[in-house]
């Protein structure tokens, strides 16, 4: 994806809002609302994850930034999208429930974004939700070595990467074309 503040710094940016959500969870709420809704602006994303009063401050630009890069990533033909996750050097257990956290905010934000039931889609569409559905349950297994275990969280980042964009796909013809432009918030 093009620039954008990375986990770190938009976990930073979040807590200094005092936001409850997780930079994953809220990387997934905005990437299931822009699958399901091409009117989701940047200001309906901001007031789902920012406390209500907030000052927004520093929060926005970067927050701004991640919206755009989502958008024109999903919607790009290179397949350039990719989910807001910690880095590789944070601890598997880390990065296991952050993928828990996108997940279950991916389904979140398509479902409130208007998608039609998305458990009950059809044919492939409708297997990936499920299967996204099944991954917010993922844990490491400790019965495993450390290289089965990040071979597994691999599998099912890629898995879900993948599927997200299959899943915008899919609705595409539902969906209006997203308004991309910053939107003034107050």
């Amino acid at each position: 994806m093009a620039s954008y503040a990375s986990y770190v710094e938009l976990q930073r940016l979040l807590s200094d809002c005092h936001a409850v959500t997780e930079p994953a969870e809220a990387h997934g709420t905005l990437t299931g609302a822009l699958c399901a809704n091409g009117q989701y602006a940047l200001a309906d994303w901001v007031n789902e994850v920012l406390p209500e009063g907030v000052d927004q401050g520093q929060a926005l630009a970067g927050l701004a930034s991640l919206y755009q890069a989502t958008a024109e990533a999903l919607a790009g033909q290179l397949m350039e999208f990719d989910l807001l996750l910690p880095d590789d050097e944070q601890p598997i257990e880390a990065r296991t429930e952050a993928l828990t956290l996108w997940c279950n905010g991916f389904l979140y934000g398509l479902g409130t974004g208007g998608a039609p039931d998305p458990q009950g889609l059809p044919g492939d569409t409708g297997e990936i939700i499920r299967d996204l559905s099944h991954i917010t349950q993922a844990g490491v297994d400790t019965a495993e070595d450390a290289e089965a275990n990040e071979s597994a969280l691999a599998d099912l980042v890629e898995f879900a990467r993948v599927g997200v964009q299959l899943i915008y796909e899919h609705f595409a013809a539902q969906r209006t074309p997203h308004r991309r432009e910053a939107v003034a918030l107050h």
